[in-house]
C-alpha cells in the first residue's frame, strides 16, 4: 500500500483527489489542511513530513489571488513563499524521505500574446497555435506576478532533479467542479455565471483569453493514473479538451441548463483588472491520452452539482 500525504486536502482540488485515491486500496491517504501545515513555516516542513514517512506527497495548496499579488508587495511576498520558496523545502523533505513529490502549476507560467523573448513578436503567438498550445518544455514566459511565483516554484524543483528529486509537475488551467470543504474555497467560473444569472438578463463575458478548463474529478483521475502508470519524472500537461474563450463557456452553460439570460461579448478592458491575463494560454498535451472535451465535463458537472 503505497501512503499519500496530501497537502490542500480540503481545497476544490484536494477534496478531489482524496476521493479519487480513497476508492483504491492500494493507497492510504492522509490529509493536511493548512492548519496542519502552513506552507509558509519553513523550518516545520521537512519535520512534519518525515513524521509521516509518505511514499508520495501530492502539493494542492497555493496562492491564487492573482490581483491581489498583483497590486499589493505583501500579498506578492506571501504568493512567493507559498508558490515559490516553500517547494525547496517540499522537495527537500521529498529526497529525504524517497518520496515522489506530485506539484500542480498553471498555464501563467506563460504569456501567449507576449513573450519575453528578445525580438520576438506576433509570430510567436502563431507559432504556438499553429503547434496546439505550449508545450511542456516551452520556455516559460509569465505576464504577471503570480505566473512568476508559480513559475518560481517550478524552477525550484527543477533545481532538486540533480539531487534525485523525483517529482511530477501538473500543469493544468480554468479549473471548475465541486467546492472544497475549506472556507477559502473559490467559486469556480460556472458557480458564478449561475449566481450572476439569478440577478440579471444579461451578463457581459470577456470574449477574449483563450485557455482549456479542467474539471478537477478528471485532474484527479488523470493523477492517480500517472502515479499508476509510473510515468516518466517531469512536466505534464492536464486539461480537458477544447480550448474555450469565457464568452463560449457561459454560453454552453445557459444552454444546458436551458436559462434564457442573455450573454454580451466583451473585451478584457470592460473589466480592468490589476493583473494583466494572457490572451492566449493553451496547454498542448503532448505525453497523456486526450481528456473528454470541457463541454462533456459540464454536463457531468451541472447533472451532480447543479
Amino acid at each position: 500500500m503505497k501512503k499519500i500525504l496530501l497537502l490542500g486536502s480540503d481545497g476544490n482540488l484536494g477534496d478531489q483527489l482524496v476521493n479519487e485515491f480513497s476508492n483504491f486500496p492500494d493507497f492510504k491517504v492522509i490529509g493536511y489542511t493548512k492548519k496542519d501545515l502552513n506552507l509558509t513555516e519553513f523550518d516545520l516542513i521537512i519535520p512534519k513530513i518525515s513524521k509521516i514517512k509518505p511514499d508520495i506527497i501530492i502539493n494542492t495548496a497555493a496562492y491564487n489571488n492573482v490581483d491581489k499579488c498583483e497590486e499589493f508587495e505583501d500579498e506578492f511576498k506571501l504568493a512567493h513563499k507559498i508558490n515559490g520558496e516553500a517547494l525547496r523545502y517540499l522537495g527537500k523533505a521529498a529526497i529525504k524521505n524517497d518520496s515522489i513529490l506530485v506539484h500542480y502549476s498553471t498555464d501563467y507560467v506563460f504569456g501567449g500574446d507576449v513573450c519575453q523573448e528578445e525580438g520576438c513578436g506576433a509570430e510567436c503567438l502563431l507559432n504556438f497555435k499553429e503547434k496546439g498550445g505550449f508545450r511542456e518544455d516551452d520556455e516559460r514566459c509569465p505576464i504577471n506576478k503570480y505566473g512568476l511565483t508559480k513559475m518560481s516554484g517550478e524552477i525550484e524543483l527543477q533545481r532538486l532533479a540533480n539531487k534525485k528529486l523525483k517529482y511530477y509537475i501538473i500543469r493544468t488551467s480554468k479549473l471548475f467542479g465541486p467546492k472544497g470543504k475549506s472556507q477559502d474555497s473559490k467559486e469556480n467560473f460556472f458557480d458564478l455565471m449561475l449566481k450572476i444569472a439569478n440577478e440579471r438578463k444579461e451578463i457581459a463575458v470577456v470574449s477574449e483569453e483563450l485557455s482549456c478548463f479542467t474539471y478537477t474529478p478528471d485532474l484527479a483521475k488523470r493523477t492517480r493514473e500517472i502515479l499508476e502508470e509510473k510515468k516518466d519524472f517531469g512536466f505534464y500537461h492536464v486539461r480537458n479538451n477544447d480550448p474555450a474563450i469565457w464568452y463560449d463557456a457561459a454560453r454552453e452553460l445557459f444552454r444546458l441548463k436551458k436559462i434564457g439570460v442573455r450573454v454580451k461579448p466583451v473585451l478584457s478592458d470592460k473589466f480592468p483588472r490589476p493583473a494583466k491575463r494572457p490572451k492566449y494560454s493553451v496547454l498542448a498535451n503532448t505525453k497523456l491520452p486526450e481528456l473528454r472535451s470541457w463541454k462533456e465535463a459540464l454536463k457531468e458537472y451541472i447533472k451532480i452539482n447543479l
